[in-house]
């Protein structure tokens, strides 16, 4: 080989190690960088020079030029990327899971010394008190005392737990707004990276790692695939839906329903839109209906990857309204199959609300239903003339006799109602033209003759109005009989205490009628109704904690296995180092020693 020549090997030797150094040293600056992965250098010969060619030889006569630097790779393992990512994902839904759980078990104050049980054995043994005295004034008014204590209590409960609904509410909206602006920044970056790696020569490796860095984080909300195209742009599917492809990114809308005030992910491209004068789209509930984010009509089940994602995890905890004991009183609308979308059953939030109205509903109702049978309520058909003159028959409806003086009642002659709703309802004054019982049957007076005048007739809950249930946030103890407990008497007409009231409500209280959903069998007492609910809610947050605690063992066996492929070792890099720093100490000497033969053929030749 030429001398001449062989100075481009030792410079190329130079220039490579150089950067194989700087490549070392960037490695080392990086090693605490979130999301870094070490960049390995590549080296490869360069283009040999051919001096001759001949047929009759194994080889032609080549000269070498070197080494060159040929590339830095970026040493990712797909597959582990690909797994780290779905169980990332269902890490956060059951973090989240766990979370919510934690925070209602708080709400309940089961574990701060503030247990709603307190309450509701306050109020039982309030009733039991009664039972043993009835006509007691002290009992009566202990009576009345804590039962509104109980509603007061409940309605903090419920009032925390709504609170915390809306606080995911909120989660859910801001999840939502990182999610998007996620999609725009790997965007930029498919951008900028096919940008610089378009020349075929250079790797756009640190702004790689950014991005993967994105896909790491966007994995934990919601259940992503991805891939890269030829031209090294990504693209990201969200629940099977394009997310980021080609030039554009799909945002997630945010739907807020007007009524409960709660946010629905939706995409957009998927929705149908009307516009205002001004151009803007307006969206409704029912124009989204099929452009959902996420579907709630499939098990939640890690075989069939239903449990991925924070974002999918926070909008099941929250629900999608306000749930009372209406949720729970039909199987069909509790499971989801009644066709409303409705998925009470999979909602944490919900779930214990429903449960929860349950009891206080339930507590509330059957008090004056004793009260009222104690009363006279009977139940029969009430014919009356509305107020436009038409004959209206109410059949099967709860009604008493107008009597002033009968027993039960108030001033007024209505029958007690303990619990009443805010808005009133309970007994409404009628006058009826005609009275038969279940059975049919005309009701007849003392003298044989069909009952008229003037009755008291219950008005019933209605589904529809919000204003007459008989639920937690509606509730309340009768204002007169606040200020007046002693109006309960408890003292028959003949001036005997009515120990069998006194005992029909202590018998409500052990009396297994009650189950927490329609899909459990077991049967409760209201004292073990409560119990039973928080069992549920322990049982179910130990659940959601294991998986947690099993899928951080799974994540960080995963990430270990990472970082042996992509993390940087200092020890590694420190003995790279030293490598190529031998290597251009070599490539230094190889060019000294050239210098000095050509040195000194030209000095000894005279030239």
């Amino acid at each position: 080989m030429p001398l001449m020549g062989s100075l481009y090997v030792g410079s190329s030797g130079l220039q490579t190690s150089q950067n194989a150094l700087n490549t070392t040293a960037h490695n080392l600056t990086n090693t605490e960088t979130t999301g870094y992965v070490r960049q390995q250098v590549q080296q490869s010969t360069r283009s040999y020079l051919q001096l001759s060619v001949d047929v009759r030889s194994v080889n032609n006569k080549q000269v070498g030029l070197g080494v060159t630097y040929s590339r830095v790779k970026h040493i990712r393992d797909y597959f582990l990327d690909k797994i780290y990512r779905r169980e990332s994902g269902r890490s956060m839904f059951y973090e989240v899971s766990t979370e919510v759980m934690e925070e209602v078990e708080g709400q309940l104050g089961e574990m701060h010394g503030e247990a709603f049980q307190t309450s509701i054995e306050d109020f039982w043994t309030a009733v039991q008190e009664l039972a043993k005295d009835p006509a007691s004034s002290v009992t009566q008014g202990l009576f009345v005392q804590r039962g509104a204590e109980l509603i007061q209590r409940a309605q903090a409960v419920y009032k925390g737990l709504s609170a915390y609904q809306d606080n995911l509410n909120m989660q859910v909206k801001d999840q939502v707004d990182k999610i998007n602006s996620y999609g725009k920044k790997i965007l930029q970056l498919n951008e900028a990276i096919r940008k610089i790696e378009s020349g075929g020569i250079e790797q756009a490796n640190d702004l790689r790692d950014t991005r993967d860095q994105l896909l790491d984080e966007l994995s934990e909300m919601a259940n992503i695939n991805y891939g890269e195209s030829v031209n090294g742009d990504v693209w990201v599917q969200i629940e099977g839906v394009d997310f980021v492809k080609g030039p554009r990114c799909f945002e997630m809308g945010i739907f807020a329903d007007e009524e409960t005030g709660f946010y629905t992910p939706f995409w957009p491209q998927n929705a149908s839109y009307t516009t205002d004068a001004n151009g803007n789209k307006i969206y409704t509930k029912e124009s989204i209906a099929n452009a959902h984010v996420f579907k709630f009509n499939r098990e939640i089940s890690t075989d069939l990857n239903t449990d991925i994602g924070g974002l999918k995890a926070t909008l099941l905890a929250r629900g999608d309204h306000r749930a009372d004991y209406r949720d729970v009183a039909d199987k069909d609308k509790y499971n989801g199959t009644d066709g409303s979308g409705n998925f009470v059953s999979q909602s944490v939030i919900m779930n214990v609300q429903a449960e929860f109205d349950q009891l206080i509903h339930n507590i509330a109702t059957k008090i004056n239903e004793i009260l009222g049978t104690a009363a006279g309520v009977t139940t029969g058909n009430v014919t009356y003339t509305d107020e436009n003159g038409q004959s209206v028959t109410l059949k099967n409806a709860q009604y008493c006799m107008a009597d002033s003086d009968g027993y039960m009642r108030k001033d007024d002659g209505s029958p007690i109602q303990m619990f009443t709703t805010r808005s009133g309802n309970g007994y409404k004054k009628m006058t009826v033209t005609g009275l038969t019982d279940a059975a049919g049957n005309p009701v007849l007076d003392e003298n044989g003759n069909p009952v008229t005048g003037d009755v008291w007739v219950y008005v019933p809950e209605d589904p529809n109005n919000p204003s007459s249930l008989y639920n937690i946030e509606n509730l309340q103890i009768d204002q007169e009989l606040m200020q007046k407990p002693s109006m309960l008497g408890f003292r028959l007409p003949d001036g005997s205490e009515d120990q069998a009231t006194a005992d029909a409500l202590k018998a409500a209280f052990t009396a297994e009628d009650y189950t927490l959903n329609p899909n459990l069998s077991k049967r409760s007492t209201f004292v073990s109704y409560y119990t039973d609910l928080v069992s549920q809610i322990a049982n179910t947050g130990y659940v959601s904690r294991s998986i947690y605690l099993n899928q951080q063992d799974t994540m960080e066996s995963i990430e270990s296995a990472r970082q042996q492929v992509s993390g940087v070792s200092s020890d590694e890099e420190l003995s790279n180092m030293i490598k190529f720093q031998n290597a251009y100490n070599a490539s230094s000497r190889y060019i000294n020693v050239i210098d000095e033969m050509l040195e000194h053929l030209l000095s000894t030749l005279g030239v």
